[in-house]
């Protein structure tokens, strides 16, 4: 045998960027705790990828330069402002790296609510009449009827919704809009609260191999009152929550569902994976209500795992997938 022959071939490179959940402050509602990036290391490394976790902070392009990397599994959060989840993957594409999920771009626009509305109503898909406030002298838009919801407009995970967020009047809503302003200091979004069945779709995939799961239906056990998916109920869900796949309802509400959730997926240039929330309405039908184009990887916790497991796809094909579908990606690219 040639030396040439005894030489082992280096395993694939996976830079794993990622934001640290240091405390239990709702700052940092949407960093990955230790236990979901142990988690996810282990199926890269057990699937034969050299892993290598980076930390987001100053130092991290000195990190991404410091060696070769065959791709970037990205899941961090970035750190300041509505444009935080598009900080890494600005950086990636800026030294041309590639990773996983979807580009600066589609992050950006996601986050922010209101425009993520905008651009869904320009393909004709259905979603909550809205408009967005940006300081405490507004005037609500006559098209508006109560109850109403107010949330901030570029949050994720729930963050500044509670069981208060649903407002009946007007001087409700005026109490509600000083607290968020004063808490989150950025432009509210207030749209009509949809009273009805709540459900999330999970996507996986490109072009025409987008795989769309079947839909996960989020039902209340206790249901007082407007019940809401909100940050308080996803910390401590056990008990409260009912998790459904399939869900009990007609093939072609769920066929509608699963197509409106596809074509919001690539009308919003989402890319590898992305996870869809609605709300199904008895007078107004389906109702668009956010997309997360950076879902959650906690295993047993986050609802992006919970959809895949309930459609058959174990947690570590679910990540081994998101790798695999990303570096096809480039590969089609470069043809």
């Amino acid at each position: 045998m040639t030396a040439a022959n005894d030489e082992k071939v280096p395993l694939p490179s996976v830079g794993f960027t990622f934001n640290l959940k240091r405390s239990k402050s709702e700052r940092e509602a949407e960093f990955d705790s230790i236990d979901t990036i142990k988690a996810i290391e282990k199926v890269l490394t057990e699937s034969g990828y050299e892993v290598t976790l980076l930390e987001v902070s100053e130092e991290l392009p000195q990190k991404l330069l410091s060696k070769h990397f065959d791709i970037i599994f990205n899941i961090a959060e970035g750190e300041n402002g509505r444009s935080r989840e598009a900080q890494v993957p600005a950086l990636l594409d800026f030294l041309n790296l590639k990773f996983t999920g979807s580009d600066a771009t589609t992050l950006c626009i996601c986050l922010d609510k209101a425009l993520t509305k905008h651009v869904v109503l320009s393909h004709n898909i259905k979603t909550p009449a809205f408009q967005v406030v940006y300081d405490r002298d507004y005037k609500l838009e006559s098209k508006l009827h109560f109850p109403l919801i107010v949330k901030p407009n570029a949050e994720g995970s729930s963050k500044g919704i509670s069981s208060l967020s649903i407002v009946k009047n007007k001087r409700e809503l005026r109490r509600l809009v000083t607290t968020l302003f004063e808490t989150y200091t950025q432009p509210l979004l207030i749209e009509e609260f949809i009273d009805g069945r709540e459900f999330t779709v999970g996507i996986l995939g490109n072009g025409d191999d987008v795989k769309v799961m079947r839909p996960m239906e989020i039902e209340f056990l206790q249901k007082k009152g407007h019940n809401i998916y909100d940050y308080s109920v996803k910390q401590d869900f056990i008990g409260k929550i009912e998790y459904t796949c399939p869900p009990k309802m007609k093939p072609e509400n769920e066929r509608l569902m699963m197509e409106t959730a596809k074509k919001i997926y690539n009308v919003l240039g989402c890319r590898d994976l992305a996870r869809v929330d609605f709300r199904m309405s008895p007078t107004k039908g389906l109702q668009f209500i956010e997309i997360n184009p950076l879902p959650g990887l906690a295993p047993g916790y986050s609802d992006m795992p919970m959809i895949a497991e309930k459609n058959g796809i174990g947690y570590a094909e679910l990540v081994t997938s998101v790798i695999k579908i990303a570096t096809e990606r480039y590969l089609g690219d470069a043809v």
